[in-house]
């Protein structure tokens, strides 16, 4: 048995202080920071002035760039040649532009400004970056490339570390100073509190930095799936500032899995030329333009009676939606801009029909042009554009299905990119939308929908608004989910098998229990926290798998019995320890220190994929979504007999952490107990503990056997 630890007494503000001093942010690269210097621009004409940097391989710098915006036919121009001339090659500036042709240079006054290099060109490639005249084959100003420079790169990083939850990746990269790369993520979203989490120290600890997830969002983390996705520090946190990232559960303080970020980290700056790329969580091949990260928008309005949760944010010359509702099998929800101003007009008008394709298990989106309010035929109706021989401008960003809710979210242009089909989405002012819900064809196209499932009187919308919220939430939404499970009752045993396994969500061990849970809990002989019955003066075995290196939190969950309704003894404080009384699973040291005595090898339920406990029915569904995973070792046993003057109810937990077990009921030999569906046994045994709540209830059975008669 390895040594027990006494607990540290006395020593607690001393924890406290290095904490702290292990939390506090310095920066390992001086700020601010804009890459590898390669020179200043050398002044020809026209006041050019400015320090470039290598920002990447493809990428430069400029820091306060001046031009004084006269030259007729002015571009950024990079080349080979021995001397900038007009072999070299342009370099547009913006980057993105909307007419034909790259635009002229501009006017500049210490503007700073990033270039991206052309045609796939790396900083190797060229000697030079000119400010060049075309028309007039001029050189404003130039700088040369340093031979032997070494921009900075990406850096590759080992794989998260699994530790709980299911959590495992392929080899994390960091794109930038501010940039993770993540793919392949697994995650079985069962912590209730998950976050990714930035810190320093040794370890992940509480003193760490929420980071947001893929969407820019702070909501606790979804379940993954073998997503590739991306990630960026908050505010003006980079790279260089911490020392790990991890998946953290901050309202139980537990990691789920970390990978260490190295002290000699030589990347490109975070200056806006990494692209994140939004999540395509059931389409990875597909493929969009990048764009930067956005915050969750809040703007949302609930419509048509407050079923359908319409959210959105313009992005530059495009508007993301996102809609959320209770969606049936086959069912779509439509959302677009009405046919007229001032009324909900079907006709002529502009919409997106999103809904989940249930047998690819896929959210779909689709531009529909209304031009007859009939199927669509193929040629008019209710058609989808590409049908007509238009385009599909609604382009699929996200979807999900959770908690019986769908969501999904794409992006549309503002203007009306087929003038026939399209209706423009206005910034500048509010504007008629329509919405409805219905049924799918075979085709997976919109059917007719009912008359009490459109918009019925006229809703406006202001797409350029900021900040203007009247939902309730989807977490109030979702009220109504599914109820818990019936509870499980194991009676007649002495032999038990304790595992660990997920709580089961909403249908699990908080609706159960009453009590918080941080997303796993005991499986007795493979049962979510069962009721067990156990008679006075009988000896029970208990074979527990819960865990045997103290060094993983996650996976240590040492089994005691105890007649706390918590469990946790052996994170409590010496006075708390004091009023729990522990049955069995804890012995004393000769020092009087307390420590397990069932710490066995670690056997967890674990998903096959994503938590699927509210989408099903019964447990035993639910278990058939689940696999045992076991460590090499052997469980523990633990060898209970339980005494005459044992109290009536006890509990079974982990000795390390709060709320994973659940009711032990003590009885007399030759009490009546319940067993699984034996309603009379449990209300004998409810009589013994409580009996005017037992007679109480037997009358309400009586009474309402008698009215069903």
């Amino acid at each position: 048995m390895a040594p027990k630890l006494p607990p540290l007494r006395g020593l607690a503000p001393l924890c406290v202080i290095l904490l702290l001093a292990v939390g506090v942010v310095t920066s390992r690269r001086p700020e601010p920071y804009y890459g590898r210097l390669i020179g200043h621009l050398t002044q020809y004409a026209h006041g050019i002035r400015g320090t470039v940097y290598a920002v990447d391989e493809s990428t430069v710098f400029i820091k306060g760039f001046a031009y004084d915006g006269t030259g007729p036919d002015a571009y950024f121009w990079v080349g080979d040649s021995p001397q900038p001339s007009p072999e070299g090659t342009l370099v547009p500036y913006p980057e993105d532009y909307s007419s034909r042709d790259p635009p002229i240079l501009s006017a500049h006054s210490n503007t700073d400004i990033l270039l991206k290099l052309p045609a796939g060109k790396r900083l190797r490639d060229i000697k030079w970056i000119s400010v060049w005249c075309r028309r007039f084959t001029v050189n404003f100003g130039d700088v040369f490339i340093p031979a032997g420079l070494d921009p900075p790169r990406p850096r590759v990083l080992p794989e998260f570390k699994r530790l709980a939850h299911g959590l495992r990746s392929g080899n994390i990269s960091v794109l930038d100073a501010k940039t993770f790369y993540i793919p392949n993520l697994h995650y079985d979203g069962a912590g209730p509190d998950a976050y990714f989490w930035v810190g320093n120290g040794s370890e992940p600890n509480p003193f760490g930095t929420k980071v947001p997830n893929e969407m820019g969002s702070l909501n606790p983390l979804r379940g993954y799936q073998g997503e590739d996705i991306e990630i960026q520090l908050p505010a003006k946190l980079t790279a260089y500032d911490v020392d790990w990232l991890a998946v953290w559960c901050v309202e139980y303080r537990h990691n789920f899995g970390h990978v260490y970020i190295p002290k000699d980290l030589d990347v490109p700056p975070a200056l806006g030329q990494t692209k994140i790329t939004p999540a395509w969580w059931y389409n990875p091949t597909s493929s969009t333009t990048s764009k930067t990260p956005h915050s969750a928008t809040n703007n949302c309005k609930e419509i048509l009676d407050k079923r359908l949760q319409v959210r959105w944010e313009i992005q530059g010359d495009q508007v993301q939606i996102t809609l959320s509702a209770r969606l049936r099998k086959e069912q779509y929800m439509a959302f677009g801009i009405s046919g007229a101003e001032g009324r909900p007009a079907m006709l002529g008008a502009d919409v997106v029909v999103a809904y989940w394709d249930s047998r690819a298990n896929q959210p779909r989106v689709a531009d529909y042009t209304i031009t007859h309010l009939a199927q669509c035929d193929g040629e008019r109706g209710v058609c989808p554009d590409q049908r007509l021989g238009g385009s599909n401008d609604a382009v699929l960003v996200t979807g999900r299905q959770r908690d019986g809710v769908t969501t999904i979210t794409y992006r549309r242009p503002l203007a009306a990119a087929e003038p026939s089909r399209d209706r423009e989405v206005l910034s500048s002012r509010s504007q008629s939308i329509i919405a409805a819900f219905g049924p799918l064809n075979s085709r997976s196209e919109a059917n007719a929908h009912s008359f009490m499932d459109t918009t019925r009187h006229d809703v406006q919308l202001d797409f350029g608004a900021q900040s203007d919220n009247a939902c309730i939430g989807l977490a109030e939404l979702d009220e109504l989910g599914p109820g818990a499970w019936p509870a499980r009752v194991l009676s007649g045993v002495t032999n038990f098998t304790a595992r660990i396994g997920p709580a089961g969500g909403r249908r699990g061990y908080t609706p159960i229990t009453g009590h918080p849970s941080w997303g796993i809990a005991w499986y007795i002989n493979d049962q979510l926290i069962p009721e067990i019955y156990v008679e006075r003066g009988k000896t029970y075995t208990f074979y527990v798998e819960g865990g045997d290196d103290r060094t993983n939190p996650a996976r240590y969950h040492p089994f005691y019995i105890s007649d706390s309704s918590e469990g946790g003894f052996g994170q409590k404080k010496e006075e708390e320890q004091r009023k729990q009384r522990v049955f069995a699973g804890v012995a004393y040291d000769n020092e009087g220190y307390p420590f397990p005595t069932a710490v066995g090898r670690y056997c967890e339920w674990t998903h096959k994929s994503v938590d699927q406990a509210n989408a099903s029915p019964t447990f035993e569904q639910y278990v058939r979504t689940l696999q045992l995973e076991c460590a090499p070792g052997d469980p523990a046993t633990l060898v209970w007999t339980v005494a005459h003057e044992t109290p009536d109810l006890l509990y079974y937990q982990c000795y390390t952490h709060n709320n994973l077990g659940w009711k032990i009921h003590v009885v007399d030999p030759g009490t009546a107990v319940p067993k699984p569906g034996d309603q009379k046994a449990r209300i004998n045994a409810a009589h013994r503990i409580c009996p005017v709540a037992s007679t109480t209830f037997v009358l309400v059975i009586t009474l309402l056997n008698i009215a069903v008669r």
